[in-house]
């Protein structure tokens, strides 16, 4: 069988290239994934739990292009990874990606949501590219994390998004940066005590008084304004009492403050600190439920005596492997990514495998919007114009419109579930409609009008195409006489685009496994 791919800018059939793999990962590349799966699998034999047997290269290619890249692959990529023979090809392919423009786009998106408030403000979404533009060449120079997160705490009230989408008002900077950056829900204690932690109201407000120098001016015209700064006001009074209260850190220790010291610098200098016991445990923790859907304490952002770590030992050893290698997250996703653990099939083989917790499998994960879409168009080979020069993949108003549909899926992606005009938006919508109909969909017509190619082989490059693997033969021969006999309609090209549509709208293409 001829190997060929789908081009996104020409949707034809073209011969493949060889690619050239490098050699296996870096030894604390495998020192650390080999310590993952070690304290993993203990938990196995202390539950009886049956792991799940690896994925196969047709799973992995396509998990591991949705999590680092944001979208599925193309034909030929999937095609060049089943064909390489090559013992570490799939750590080579995670370097790949780690370096290429898709990388940075995808974690552009996922940081950008992360940072800004979920809500349909007018003042949020207009500063939606504004911290796109921030985001994107940190991730592009793999700017350590601690550093980015320094320069977003420190940078200037006027020209800090962070800020202004908070409002710039103290106690809402506050309780996003603790749940950010140091995985703690702070703001359940702004009214009164935490009702299910230790925190008290009292800390809430110390922690608050590290922002009491961002003072926002009047909105205009729905948007704020520059906002006042006083980079050394280090109180706050506590709302609706009369106490005023000191910045102090979360942890009960005091700053040591100079005269000319900066209230938010010497924030900074304790939050990302690799001494502080909360923040490089959390931002391990986050990028482990970005790849598996829910993390080590789940929800990612609830860290506290009510929300204990499923494998505290194995968090522990990711925050100083953060804190070795100097908060380079990309070590982290290669050593993830490199363990057993991470490779598992979403399969369940065995009913051991039910608990989610254990990661004796991997989770079935829900795509994000921007998921959905670009993968739609990998697969039928869709061509938006975008929107403006440098915002790489930014396409047109179709892209807007169906990212609108779907800007409220849910935020625990184990629990997916698909809204009725979501469901109809794929089934029913016109950018579906156009990418199956045999008189719009380049990629039909490019497969139906190749002579070379026979149903089988069509077939499997709509597989491929939709679902990153090759038809199995319970499939063919389901398929396989659908097509000849034309499906209801007795025409064999309109029964090709019933089944391209029917891969499309399947719950496999929808979601990572």
């Amino acid at each position: 069988m001829k190997w060929f791919r789908l081009c996104v800018c020409l949707p034809c059939l073209l011969l493949m290239s060889p690619i050239v793999r490098a050699g296996p990962p870096p030894g604390d590349v495998v020192a650390l994934a080999a310590r993952i799966d070690q304290l993993i699998e203990a938990g196995y034999d202390a539950n009886s739990v049956k792991p799940a047997p690896l994925a196969d290269d047709a799973e992995f290619v396509r998990r591991i292009y949705l999590d680092l890249a944001g979208r599925i692959p193309h034909v030929s990529e999937v095609r060049a990874f089943l064909e390489d023979q090559a013992p570490y090809k799939r750590p080579a392919l995670v370097e790949e990606l780690l370096k290429g423009p898709h990388y940075v786009n995808h974690f552009t998106h996922v940081w950008r949501d992360l940072l800004l408030p979920q809500n349909n403000n007018q003042q949020v979404q207009f500063l939606a590219a504004e911290m796109e533009n921030w985001l994107r060449p940190r991730l592009r120079d793999n700017v350590p994390y601690d550093r980015a997160v320094r320069e977003l705490l420190t940078g200037s009230a006027g020209t800090n998004t962070f800020f202004r989408a908070n409002e710039s008002k103290p106690e809402n900077i506050a309780a996003a940066a603790s749940r950010l950056f140091l995985g703690i829900k702070l703001e359940c204690a702004q009214c009164h005590n935490h009702p299910f932690a230790s925190w008290s109201r009292n800390q809430f407000w110390q922690f608050a008084a590290f922002f009491s120098g961002i003072r926002p001016q009047q909105p205009q015209a729905g948007v704020f304004s520059t906002a006042l700064d006083s980079p050394r006001k280090r109180e706050i009074a506590i709302p609706n009492t009369e106490k005023v209260v000191q910045a102090r850190f979360l942890d009960g220790k005091e700053p040591k403050w100079r005269d000319d010291s900066r209230t938010r610098e010497v924030l900074a200098d304790w939050l990302t600190s690799g001494e502080n016991p909360f923040f490089a445990k959390a931002i391990a923790n986050r990028l482990w439920g970005h790849l598996f859907g829910l993390g080590i304490i789940d929800p990612v952002d609830d860290l506290g005596e009510a929300n204990p770590p499923s494998h505290p030992e194995l968090l522990d050893e990711l925050g100083r492997a953060v804190v070795q290698h100097r908060f380079d997250l990309r070590f982290l996703i290669r050593a993830i990514t490199a363990s057993r653990t991470y490779q598992r099939t979403s399969r369940i083989a065995d009913p051991s495998q039910e608990d989610l917790h254990l990661f004796c499998r991997m989770p079935l994960k829900g795509l994000s919007p921007e998921q959905i879409f670009d993968s739609l168009a990998v697969a039928t080979g869709y061509r938006g114009t975008p929107v403006a020069p440098g915002n790489f993949n930014r396409f047109d108003g179709i892209r807007s419109e169906f990212l609108t549909k779907f800007a409220n899926s849910s935020d625990k992606r184990t629990e997916h579930h698909t809204s009725i005009l979501q469901a109809l938006a794929l089934m029913n919508g016109k950018f579906v409609g156009d990418a199956t109909s045999l008189e719009r969909s380049e990629t039909l017509a490019a497969l139906l009008d190749a002579p070379f190619l026979d149903t089988r082989q069509r077939l499997d490059a709509l597989y491929l195409a939709a679902l990153a693997r090759p038809m199995r033969e319970r499939e063919a021969q389901r398929l396989m006489p659908y097509i000849n006999h034309g499906g209801p309609s007795g025409d064999e090209r309109r029964a090709m685009a019933d089944v391209f549509w029917a891969l499309l709208n399947s719950s496999e293409f929808i979601l990572n496994h």
